[in-house]
């Protein structure tokens, strides 16, 4: 049983109700979003899945959120703080009104209060009552005989006997056979408030199926007991009932799980209701080209299969076409292509694939093949390494880590154009004030990258509680912290930085796990002082005493290797990061590379990053040029797309290229690899130098030699172009 002694938002303090902060921002949020459009189950699984603690052994339902919202002491009546604004609850309250069909009263009704002892709950009064209504409007089905009514102390003592039917799950299945029952009956009736009972797993009644016989008919009631009860043991199938709103979604739900146990059945088909049979959400790190490559793919595969689709882009702009409640409760299945982590709370109990973005550029027609199927899992919240499936949990930490540096990277493209326009204004001889401000600024910008890293994976694994020991993570790799002086303090960088993010999101979350049987009332202990306390001690612990003495040694050493590479081994390396740019256009290759070339950038290596630059401008750049040299060798839509690519190709966007690779990988990628390496090469030995992370041609005022710098961009799209046209054959006309 629970201890709550105080309605949900209060807590008594030396004698005096008062308002618990994070509960009774809890209420309000759940006024804002009832009155906004969102249902009562919908907010209950919002509050589950999002772990918001009621009260002890108790987990959300919408019965609880509907005593939130009918409850006046929330506006301060009866001498309870006001938690909000008088208007607002009667604005909730008309709104519940508008939700609730109005009911006749019939003989029906009349017999009901009889058998409840004279008080219905409303809820129960209306799904009750439709049933017995319909039995009395169809007297084909049953034949209803005269009897005593029922003492309410029958009544209990059913409801007692009633746990002798149950299977579990939040479900019983009475039965019988009877000479008023001229064929086999099915009926379903759904618990709102589930029913306590003496259940075998405890979990009290939330829906009934009810078993009609003719007494002829054998032991043919205990037959179809015997295939419900078996169908029961599957909890997500006994879930998707219990969420099923009308008769036919639940006949749906039933129709799905019989196509599962037969291997030959063909995929349900789409249903006549309005919206989109299947959803799609995409996303990349920088939110720039994979996300609407993603969503591209998605919607011409689904228009070739004769599918609808729609697709919400998480772009650096925000989100585009995005995805409805209603939208996504009509769908069967969402595909989730995303490289960093999103919040999937809006999707529990649909069916998910879950993929990365570059796997739906590449295989969109596979992922819509598994989506229509049925083959795809439900999605039932929670992460990851709660299953046995490795691929997901790759997956799944990947995006944690994309997470993090898609939030770095603007401090990263900022700072460094700072740094540059500084150097710029210098070189002007702009005011001098000016250009200190800028450097500053920039430099400032620049150290925030690792404590942002940091902090944005923890975030994305352990929400809120997460940040702070992640940033504080961050800021120790930055600083280089040990317990030795500060003049042996080496900073330990980006993988300080990694590891400190995904430290304090693990340690956040365990603790998060060890300490959910805390009381109601010392919950705020919890929150605000062991979680926090706990995981700075560990992750302060971490990175002093473990993790920065030693890599901090490692990037000195990095720091001065790559200083005193000079000559050939410096030209092999610029090569070879230029070639790493032009293997998978944004994948995990690029994004290694690039992060190399910006690590080597705040150590003043800018030959190393105009390496980077270069390597990654050259494929779109490359492409484009061959797209007029060498028309016969591409498509029509290949061809629209230079214009595209020359501008692509300047703002060092490598993706491109993406799709003539996708077509043509063998022939392709090689092609802007050898000519990536060669501007790599070109830089290094002509010396240019990049004092920033991004903006390719757009930088060239501010970037060392650049007349080099064209010379080498000229050079490997003039290689990348001639390697094309050799290897690629004529299309056929």
């Amino acid at each position: 049983m629970g201890k709550r002694k105080q309605p949900f938002g209060y807590k008594m303090k030396l004698g005096e109700i008062v308002p618990q902060p994070q509960e009774a921002e809890t209420v309000r949020s759940i006024y804002l979003q009832y009155l906004a459009g969102v249902s009562f189950k919908q907010l209950a699984e919002q509050l589950q899945t999002e772990d918001v603690p009621y009260d002890e052994d108790k987990s959300w339902n919408k019965n609880m959120v509907a005593r939130i919202l009918e409850d006046d002491r929330y506006i301060g009546e009866k001498e309870f703080p006001a938690l909000i604004p008088t208007e607002q609850f009667h604005a909730a309250q008309e709104r519940r009104k508008e939700m609730r069909p109005e009911y006749k009263q019939t003989p029906a009704q009349k017999e009901l209060r009889k058998l409840c002892g004279g008080i219905v709950p409303d809820s129960v009064a209306r799904k009750v009552l439709k049933i017995l209504n319909q039995v009395v409007d169809d007297p084909q089905l049953i034949k209803i005989e005269s009897s005593s009514v029922p003492t309410t102390e029958d009544i209990r003592q059913r409801r007692l006997e009633l746990g002798g039917v149950c299977v579990g799950n939040g479900l019983a299945i009475p039965h019988a056979k009877s000479t008023a029952v001229e064929k086999l009956q099915l009926a379903a009736l759904t618990l709102d408030p589930p029913l306590p009972c003496d259940t075998p797993d405890g979990q009290p009644l939330e829906m009934l199926f009810l078993i009609a016989a003719p007494a002829e008919a054998n032991d043919l009631h205990v037959q179809v007991l015997a295939e419900l009860a078996t169908l029961f043991l599957d909890t997500d199938f006994c879930a998707s009932l219990r969420q099923s709103e009308t008769p036919e979604a639940f006949c749906r739900a039933i129709a799905r799980r019989e196509a599962q146990d037969d291997p030959a059945a063909p995929p349900p088909t789409p249903t006549n209701e309005p919206g989109y049979r299947l959803l799609g959400v995409t996303a990349c790190p920088t939110g720039i080209a994979h996300t609407y490559l993603a969503a591209e793919a998605l919607q011409q595969a689904a228009q070739t299969r004769g599918l609808t689709i729609k697709v919400e882009t998480n772009g650096a702009g925000g989100v585009g076409n995005e995805l409805t409640e209603d939208e996504i409760q009509a769908a069967d299945c969402i595909i989730v292509a995303v490289d960093r982590s999103i919040s999937l709370a809006r999707f529990v109990g649909k069916r998910l694939v879950y993929t990365s973005a570059g796997e739906a550029v590449r295989n969109a027609d596979a992922l819509l093949e598994k989506a229509v199927s049925g083959k795809a899992s439900i999605y039932r919240g929670g992460h990851a390494f709660r299953t046995n499936d490795w691929k997901e949990l790759g997956r799944e930490y990947y995006g944690h880590l994309m997470s993090g540096i898609s939030h770095m990277l603007p401090f990263v493209v900022a700072g460094g154009v700072m740094l540059a326009l500084s150097l710029l204004l210098q070189h002007l001889g702009g005011p001098a004030n000016w250009s200190t401000m800028m450097t500053n600024v920039g430099n400032a910008a620049l150290a925030m990258m690792y404590p942002i890293l940091s902090a944005f994976i923890a975030y994305s694994i352990a929400d809120r509680p997460g940040l702070m020991p992640g940033l504080m993570g961050g800021y120790l790799a930055q600083t280089g912290m040990t317990t030795a002086t500060k003049l042996s303090w080496i900073p330990s960088g980006f993988w300080g930085g990694l590891i400190a993010g995904f430290a304090a999101g693990l340690v956040v979350r365990l603790l998060n796990r060890l300490f959910r049987r805390i009381p109601q009332d010392l919950d705020h202990i919890k929150t605000g002082l062991l979680v926090p306390l706990l995981s700075l001690l560990f992750v302060g612990w971490l990175m002093l005493m473990v993790v920065n003495p030693p890599l901090g040694r490692f990037n000195r050493w990095m720091s001065l290797a790559l200083a005193k590479l000079q000559g050939g081994s410096r030209l092999v390396l610029g090569a070879v990061l230029g070639a790493l740019m032009a293997t998978d256009y944004g994948g995990p290759i690029n994004k290694a590379a690039y992060v190399t070339g910006t690590l080597a950038m705040t150590n003043s290596q800018y030959d190393l990053m105009a390496a980077v630059m270069a390597g990654g401008m050259i494929p779109p750049l490359g492409l484009a040029l061959a797209c007029l040299l060498f028309p016969t060798r591409f498509t029509k839509a290949e061809r629209r797309t230079v214009p595209q690519n020359l501008v692509m190709g300047a703002s060092f966007v490598t993706e491109g290229a993406l799709p003539f690779a996708l077509r043509d990988p063998l022939r392709v990628v090689p092609s802007c690899m050898a000519g990536s390496a060669l501007a790599g090469f070109l830089t290094v030995l002509f010396s240019c130098g990049c004092p920033a992370p991004h903006g390719g041609l757009f930088l060239l005022a501010v970037i060392g030699n650049p007349l080099g710098f064209l010379a080498a961009l000229a050079a490997g799209s003039l290689l990348t172009t001639l390697l094309v046209g050799m290897l690629k054959k004529p299309m056929k006309s």
